[in-house]
């Protein structure tokens, strides 16, 4: 037999034997998956959630199956995190493994394919842009050069809601999302786009719709996520045509206001005292000393992350504050006295005076426990294989920390589901990323980076408004409804129904 078909007829007998100590040792040295239920065919465990409050569905999940749950989600693995323990090694130990986004496909859409901050899959492109925003966008000496437009905007809510309303509710909710909508505007866009531009948007209004719409478009269920051969459906059901509707409204919306920024600097109409962030953005555009080529679809993506994250987490904080408060009455007398026996001589709240209020800022801090603006956080997409609790976590798997059910924990917590500001008085927590029982705006690489913008606007609208005002529920108005905890479908957890209000002017 010639040698060669020696080597073949002894590999040929050899190789069922190979192949099965690669098995076993392969098998052997593998980790288990994290436990969770059962899926179903096709559909996984789809059926297991609630699209309006999928945080609590998932919570309760946790309780059978544990802090580190695995589902798969149509054809897509997935990981819950419900724990302070396997957060901290998910969002610190191992935060480089854990650190990109899915392409989700409303998130890809609406920010330029990944060239925002929020939803960008990690990489360099995404560390140079998040370096620069850091730095010349939301650092502690730019988040103070927009005081005097926050104090504004903020006397301002305080004056419409002074005016006579003959004893009849204001939608409070309403007014705060208003508030925080031209605070937005003219922190980014230097105006109140929208009464200066009816075609761009109308009155209250036109950009509200628009930011709602994508609001929701960013929850959307969309079957290419979830079974990429059934993409087709999104189309048929008219979600991809909405998505696309969508895009091009805020896509001509921030192009109007660029070009007007560009045009305003090529005449030299541009102040260096209101400068505002797409001022900022174009000058660093025409900077040649950058790493990356930043481009004005960069910017509409940022823009994005800015008007969504600006608005809608601010708002449904300070709102979420206000109903809490009007479930615990002794808190709210509590921050009153607090407020009013400190300042009972002044008009106006500003933020020097805020910073002498503990107990006002002891309130925030709790209603942001409880409360969290994004309660599953954003998802994450691990990168690589790696171990946690000696479960395995393959690379392409969707992380969700539920920082709902986190700061839940009674392990973490007493008296966990009570709204109780103490626990934040004469305790270092700041809410910075590092302690991991409460992480309301995450940790790690992917933490909000706008976080400190986000707390000065909340604590400055509720001093004043808890301030000026006596708050009562109207006549006619069902209390326990209106204040009760149920959430809106969205990203960001709304209340589902808007508080209405009789605001009585309190006299100093």
């Amino acid at each position: 037999m010639p040698p060669m078909m020696a080597v073949i007829v002894v590999f040929s007998l050899l190789l069922p034997a190979i192949f099965i100590l690669f098995f076993i040792q392969t098998h052997k040295a593998r980790a288990p998956l994290p436990p969770g239920p059962p899926p179903l065919p096709l559909i996984g465990n789809l059926q297991h959630l609630d699209k309006s409050a999928p945080h609590r569905c998932l919570w309760r999940l946790s309780k059978l199956y544990g802090p580190l749950m695995s589902l798969r989600l149509g054809s897509v693995p997935t990981v819950v995190v419900s724990s302070a323990k396997i957060a901290k090694q998910i969002l610190k130990t191992h935060d480089l493994s854990f650190a990109s986004r899915p392409p989700y496909t409303g998130q890809r859409k609406l920010s330029y394919n990944g060239l925002d901050l929020g939803f960008a899959p990690y990489g360099p492109c995404w560390r140079e842009l998040k370096k620069l925003c850091i730095v010349h966008l939301f650092s502690a000496q730019r988040v103070q050069s927009f005081r005097p437009v926050r104090e504004h905007e903020v006397a301002q809510m305080i004056r419409n809601l002074s005016q006579p309303h003959d004893g009849a509710s204001v939608n409070l909710t309403e007014a705060v999302m208003s508030f925080n909508n031209s605070l937005i505007c003219r922190i980014a866009l230097g105006k109140k786009y929208g009464r200066e531009y009816e075609e761009v948007v109308d009155r209250r209004s036109r950009l509200q719709v628009m930011l709602n719409e994508a609001q929701a478009l960013l929850a959307e269920f969309y079957f290419s996520d979830y079974f990429p051969l059934l993409g087709w459906l999104d189309r048929l059901r008219g979600t991809l045509s909405r998505l696309d509707k969508s895009f091009h409204e805020l896509d001509a919306f921030y192009e109007r206001v660029i070009r007007d920024h560009i045009d305003s600097a090529k005449s030299g109409k541009t102040n260096d005292k209101e400068v505002d962030i797409i001022d900022i953005f174009l000058r660093l555009r025409d900077n040649r000393s950058l790493s990356f080529d930043l481009t004005l679809d960069h910017i509409k993506a940022v823009l994005m992350n800015i008007f969504i994250a600006g608005t809608d987490p601010t708002s449904a904080t300070t709102v979420w504050a206000m109903n809490a408060l009007l479930k615990n009455p002794n808190v709210r007398r509590k921050v009153q006295c607090e407020v009013r026996n400190m300042f009972g001589h002044k008009d106006f709240i500003n933020e020097d005076d805020v910073e002498r209020l503990p107990y006002l800022k002891a309130v925030v801090k709790e209603t942001l426990r409880l409360f969290p603006p994004s309660p599953l956080l954003l998802p994450r997409e691990t990168m690589e294989r790696c171990i946690i609790e000696g479960y395995e976590i393959q690379p392409k798997t969707i992380v969700h920390v539920n920082a709902w059910a986190i700061a839940r924990d009674p392990e973490c917590w007493e008296k966990p589901e009570e709204f109780w500001p103490e626990r934040f008085l004469g305790n270092s927590m700041e809410l910075k990323g590092d302690e991991f029982e409460v992480i309301p705006f995450g940790s790690g690489r992917r933490m909000c980076p706008a976080k400190h913008m986000g707390i000065v606007n909340v604590e400055l609208s509720l001093a004043n408004l808890l301030y000026s005002f006596d708050w009562e529920v109207g006549e006619g108005v069902n209390k326990e409804e209106m204040l009760d905890t149920e959430v809106k479908p969205g990203v960001t957890m709304h209340k589902k129904n808007d508080l209405y209000l009789v605001a009585k002017k309190w006299n100093m």
